[in-house]
């Protein structure tokens, strides 16, 4: 086993909510699937473990890992997502910093508790290239996926004049056309107006025939419990024909992300989702965020919406692709596991479901 330099030290256990997010509120790369809130609701408490490597006194990493425990034998899995947490706000990033927690990480789950760990670092390919051989050089393997996960960033430091003329010329004139509609726009935190932004995404998706790619109701459970600073923000556009277009957004550290638009018929008429993204680069712009990322695009099986978000990216778009997942196991069982977890997870999830019925 790799021992951390004499200078860190790491600690794993377990923080509530205040203590945790008064953590992460001090890291530039913090987001949403980091919060203890998105993990800690829909997990038993010994299944949410936090880590923090400290400099001396001073914390300089932190991580959020989700735990998987298997029934029968003592081992599982251990999920780090969007994190660890490394660049300090108004700092420049160590990348020493980065090696000794995933370092730690590793020590603590794939070789001390004997668990498959996964990490997906919320980089990006053309920003941190070199921390993909810092994965592999501390025992990492690169975890396969079916597709690469893609996205595109905008960075909205410019002027909110110079960041219009960057929009694709015809997705700046569907703003105009929305600004000349004169709609409302409504914006806020709480549960209502989550709600009415879940019956538009239902019908939505009703009409469409899609399948959810992530689950409205447990963002909303998530949004109810989430301390202020960190609620997502929702938008919506209304006309006199009633709401047509809404977004929600989240804003952690220096960072945007694009989690949930909807449109019906009136929105497409009046174009209240250009207006939303318009309002949404502002909000942004005022939290302090750089960076716009709109989380994820395929412009072969979702033309439409891919073009949408490369309009709003514009003329100087960054489209990167994720680092991607790293796994490390220290036994056979492990990376049998690890290849298996496809199947293997469903028949966990659906014994922990028949337990706590019994239990309950």
């Amino acid at each position: 086993m790799e021992k951390l330099t004499s200078v860190y030290a790491f600690e794993s256990g377990r923080f509530d909510r205040e203590a945790w997010h008064q953590i992460i509120e001090d890291f530039a790369d913090s987001s949403l699937y980091q919060t203890w809130s998105y993990d800690a609701l829909r997990r038993r408490p010994n299944e949410v473990h936090h880590g923090i490597l400290r400099d001396g006194l001073r914390i300089v990493a932190a991580a959020q890992v989700r735990v998987i425990r298997l029934p029968l034998i003592r081992t599982g899995f251990a999920y780090v997502r969007w994190g660890p947490l490394w660049k300090i706000k108004q700092e420049d990033a160590k990348p020493e910093v980065f090696r000794q927690v995933i370092r730690a990480l590793r020590n603590e789950y794939a070789l001390r508790r004997r668990m498959v760990l996964r990490v997906y670092p919320g980089v990006y390919q053309d920003e941190d290239p070199a921390l993909r051989s810092v994965f592999l050089e501390e025992g990492y393997r690169e975890h396969e996926q079916e597709t690469e996960d893609r996205t595109l960033l905008l960075d909205i430091r410019p002027s909110a004049e110079d960041l219009r003329k960057n929009f694709h010329q015809k997705w700046r004139n569907c703003l105009n056309h929305a600004e000349k509609n004169r709609l409302e726009v409504i914006e806020g935190e709480d549960d209502e107006i989550f709600g009415e932004f879940v019956r538009l995404y239902q019908e939505m998706l009703g009409r469409k025939k899609f399948a959810a790619q992530a689950d409205i109701h447990r963002f909303r459970t998530i949004q109810r419990d989430l301390p202020q600073g960190w609620k997502m923000r929702v938008f919506l556009s209304r006309s006199e024909k009633g709401i047509g277009a809404g977004a929600i957004c989240s804003a952690s550290g220096d960072r945007g992300l694009y989690l949930f638009g909807a449109t019906n018929e009136v929105g497409y008429a009046d174009k209240g989702s250009y207006l939303l993204q318009w309002r949404i680069i502002h909000w942004l712009k005022a939290k302090g965020c750089v960076l716009y990322d709109l989380n994820g695009i395929n412009p072969g099986q979702n033309p439409g919406t891919y073009r949408f978000k490369s309009g709003i990216a514009g003329k100087n778009e960054r489209d990167v692709l994720m680092l991607g997942q790293y796994d490390s196991c220290a036994t056979m069982r492990g990376r049998l596991m690890s290849t298996g977890e496809a199947r293997l997870l469903p028949i966990v999830r659906r014994l922990s479901r028949i337990k706590d019925k019994i239990v309950g």
